[in-house]
């Protein structure tokens, strides 16, 4: 009995150990690669629990998702025999699920040493052997990202389809001490040159923001001076055009008292026509007479004439009437009575 208990406790012992071997998990954002003898099957698994032969198969999670690669202390010699140093160069990539299994049975599940890191190396030196150190470390430092980008990904679409490149990132390279410092030298001369080029600037700007302000203020005087001009023109137009309506009134009024005047002048022209009859005006000439009768006196006291030019109408030169007053009164109430 208890050699039989034994054996049943070894047995059990063996399947929980043969189950527990045979049970693997794949975390997310992997694929799982299945090997057997060494010999890569064709299976792969997605995340989660699988099951494999115990002690026969083994297996390798490889990661889909994005993820950075990191290349450091690359060296690297310029065309001018200077040596440098990359401290850090950053890959960032992803793998397309489809190609996990051709990649890994071309390059192995550790395919980044073979396809990124080496050909960092690689396309990293073929950079610098063609150009100066000033070139790498300043002109041309900003585009050594995208060349090496570019570069690898160029070369991964023919060997390896499916590795895709999103981003490289390169640190600042170390160069020696002395080459540093003139560096150094050289920038911080650069930086008094460009505080002096904005200070230059500056001035020629405030320069620029006077001009323009006096600019402006001529303009708005002209303005100004323009509006007021336009204005006094205005008012004269308006004091010409009141001094002509005025004048226009003026002129009517003084035509139309002429012409009042002629018509009057004329209608009593045309009364006096009608009202100056012979027996009107010998009517008259006897009044006359009567109240304005001079009379003269000479040597002779009995003789005696009157000057009665002044009512002799026009064309008729004067007459001495030698009348005697008694007479004169006589023709005088004849003429009254008679109209």
């Amino acid at each position: 009995m208890v050699q039989l208990g034994s054996i049943f406790a070894v047995a059990a012992a063996m399947l929980a150990a043969t189950l527990f071997s045979s049970v693997h998990k794949v975390e997310e954002g992997h694929i799982a690669v299945y090997y057997r003898g060494g010999a890569l099957l064709k299976a792969t698994s997605g995340p989660g629990f699988h099951l494999m032969l115990p002690f026969i198969t083994t297996f390798k999670a490889v990661q889909n998702t994005l993820q950075t690669d990191e290349v450091k202390n690359v060296p690297c010699g310029t065309s001018g025999g200077v040596m440098i140093y990359f401290d850090r160069i950053e890959v960032v990539n992803f793998l397309v699920p489809n190609a996990v299994y051709d990649i890994v049975k071309n390059y192995t599940a550790d395919y980044d040493k073979t396809l990124i890191f080496n050909k960092i190396h690689h396309e990293l030196n073929q950079f610098c052997s063609v150009h100066t150190l000033q070139e790498v470390y300043i002109q041309l430092f900003d585009q050594i990202d995208e060349d090496l980008k570019l570069a690898l990904q160029q070369d991964l679409t023919s060997m390896a389809p499916g590795l895709i490149i999103h981003a490289v990132r390169v640190t600042k390279p170390n160069i020696p001490e002395t080459i540093r410092r003139n560096y150094e030298l050289m920038e911080s001369e650069k930086t008094k040159l460009l505080i002096a080029a904005q200070k230059q600037k500056v001035v020629e700007k405030e320069a620029e923001t006077e001009r323009k302000k006096a600019l402006i203020e001529a303009e708005k005087v002209a303005q100004v001076a323009e509006i007021k001009f336009a204005q006094m023109i205005m008012e004269k137009e308006t004091e010409k055009k009141i001094s002509e309506i005025e004048d226009s009134a003026f002129l009517a009024r003084e035509k139309a008292r002429a012409d009042a005047e002629f018509y009057t002048a004329q209608r009593v022209s045309e009364a006096n026509q009608v009202k100056l009859s012979p027996e009107y005006l010998q009517l008259m000439r006897y009044q006359a007479i009567a109240s304005n009768s001079k009379i003269y006196f000479g040597k002779d006291i009995p003789k005696m004439f009157m000057d009665l030019s002044h009512f002799v109408p026009s064309g008729k030169a004067s007459e001495e009437v030698n009348v005697w007053p008694n007479k004169v009164r006589e023709k005088a109430s004849e003429a009254v009575d008679g109209l």
